[in-house]
């Protein structure tokens, strides 16, 4: 069984969580994963030759943040200041930032501005990403008429199944989801994407009503509803990293 060890790795005065697994293997590997960077070691080295492999690592880490803008902010969010201007799709949001003595944060959306209430006695990595899910939330909060509205709509025109729900989700595994029981989600990383790919990924879920798999009779169901449909798809791989909050 692997044993995996958890640290975090200070990149520059922030904080990068990390995962060490030491494995039957010859070579050494290191990664960035989704949610931590990861190192691989072999069995049976020594103390000294594992402090090498751990400095390596640390730098391996600062490099690919450092050179990659889509890591830095996977892990460390965007950046956002107060004043900042955030667009999504159609609708621009402007931030206000208040540090408080509270213990948690929260957000509230009023005329497009977006008041994030943030505790200041928490880290600034931890803020950050406190920002990018609050933000998450509160854009998809304002765009789920409008997105419930199209799913209405391309349902009516190309399927006519029932729908139990509909829900915009802080989601980064997934564009969208559809359950045995009727509900839709959708990530609100969509709400960057052009309309277009939104509503391939609609109809993406939507044939799931009919075909809960991805068969060819899935495939011929999202083809007949949107003939171009894989020219999203090449959109939503090229460009899908950068839609994002």
């Amino acid at each position: 069984m692997k044993k995996a060890q958890k640290t975090l790795l200070d990149i520059d005065g922030r904080q990068v969580p990390a995962r060490i697994y030491r494995e039957w293997r010859k070579n050494v590997r290191a990664s960035i994963g989704k949610t931590e960077a990861i190192l691989r070691l072999p069995h049976g080295i020594g103390p000294e030759e594992e402090q090498r492999f751990f400095q390596w690592f640390h730098n391996y880490v600062r490099d690919q943040v450092a050179n990659n803008p889509e890591i830095e902010s996977r892990f460390f969010g965007r950046g956002y200041h107060n004043g900042d201007l955030l667009q999504v799709g159609a609708r621009q949001y402007r931030l206000r930032l208040l540090y408080t003595k509270r213990k948690n944060h929260r957000a509230q959306l009023r005329n497009s501005v977006i008041t994030l209430e943030l505790a200041d006695s928490d880290l600034e990595t931890h803020r950050q990403k406190a920002i990018k899910h609050l933000l998450s939330r509160t854009v998809g909060k304002d765009f789920l008429p409008e997105i419930t509205r199209r799913v209405m709509e391309l349902n009516e025109l190309h399927f006519r199944q029932p729908i139990n729900s509909v829900r915009l989700k802080s989601n980064s595994s997934n564009w969208g989801s559809c359950s045995s029981a009727s509900n839709l989600n959708l990530s609100t990383r969509l709400l960057f994407a052009p309309q277009p790919v939104i509503d391939y990924v609609i109809i993406h879920e939507l044939a799931h009503l009919i075909e809960l798999n991805h068969s060819s009779r899935f495939w011929k169901l999202v083809e007949t509803a949107m003939p171009n449909y894989r020219e999203m798809e090449r959109w939503l791989k090229e460009n899908g990293p950068q839609c994002d909050f």
